[in-house]
């Protein structure tokens, strides 16, 4: 019997319609005059990792458990993002696939193989880095937990509906049904953002800082759908590299600089930040071990 991981590989080989290796998405990359692409990935590897350093450096006074786990949310945008771009790079994340009839990239060729680069790294990424932006925000504006896990979930399906509409090649019409889906969870996430966690931001003190964090976060994910519409998975308008640079900096603006902005915050301990020694204990009258 095949184990789940062979059948993991052997699933992606099916739907990615490609018989590439890793190491020839990797030379058409980086040895193959796209330099641009190739600089779209690096670049985020650096800057993740940075803001890695500079939450380490930035929280290395924190004692508030509250303030921790802000923190530590911020931090695992960062490890998510650094591993997905790693993945990209190495070209174990993309993949080539065949557009489905009338769509603009139909007929398409890449390293010639027949079809276009498709980088559904980048859904893994989201998939797994919204959330934690999404759990800070919402520890931010001091919403509970019921909401943000509510939101986490919105912001899984989102990801793996755009994941579904990117990979679709059966109908243009699914692509597109896949990525209306997609669209929908997304503005359920907006509407949490700007109206419950915006009044709930007031109420806790964080209305200041909740409202640049907002506005960073609710501008930059709405370039994500337009990208994608414009990009080779939709119309076609853009192509692959400019494509992937969109990406690039909108993951700059909603991962790095908004971790940066929320971190300065919190390093600071404010008492709308804290949530005093026994916050996160599992036992009522304990504090949690001091890490």
């Amino acid at each position: 019997m095949q184990s789940l991981t062979a059948l993991a590989f052997d699933g992606r080989h099916h739907v990615l319609q490609n018989g590439l290796t890793d190491a020839e998405l990797v030379e058409y990359v980086f040895g193959g005059g796209n330099t641009l692409l190739a600089l779209s990935f690096v670049v985020n590897i650096v800057l993740a990792g940075l803001t890695i350093l500079g939450i380490v450096y930035l929280g290395r006074s924190l004692t508030d458990p509250r303030s921790k786990a802000i923190a530590t949310a911020l931090m695992l945008i960062s490890v998510v993002s650094i591993s997905s771009y790693t993945g990209l790079t190495s070209g174990l994340t993309l993949g080539i696939i065949e557009m489905p009839a009338n769509h603009p990239a139909a007929g398409s060729t890449t390293a010639g193989e027949d079809g276009v680069l498709v980088m559904w790294g980048r859904y893994l990424t989201w998939t797994f880095s919204t959330p934690f932006i999404l759990i800070a925000l919402g520890m931010i504006a001091g919403s509970n937990w019921t909401k943000i896990l509510t939101t986490c979930a919105f912001t899984i399906a989102m990801c793996v509906t755009g994941l579904a509409a990117a990979l679709t090649t059966s109908s243009l019409a699914l692509r597109w049904w896949w990525f209306v889906l997609s669209s929908t969870f997304f503005l359920v996430i907006v509407y949490v953002i700007l109206v419950d966690w915006t009044r709930e931001a007031e109420r806790t003190g964080t209305a200041d800082l909740f409202t640049t964090l907002k506005i960073l976060t609710v501008v930059g994910w709405f370039g994500y759908p337009i990208l994608w519409a414009l990009g080779v998975e939709g119309f076609a308008i853009l192509d692959v590299a400019i494509t992937s640079w969109g990406y690039s900096i909108l993951d700059i603006i909603t991962k790095y600089i908004v971790t940066f902005v929320a971190m300065f915050y919190v390093a600071n301990e404010p008492a709308s930040i804290t949530g005093g020694a026994d916050y996160g204990s599992t036992l009522s009258g304990s504090s949690p071990a001091d890490d």
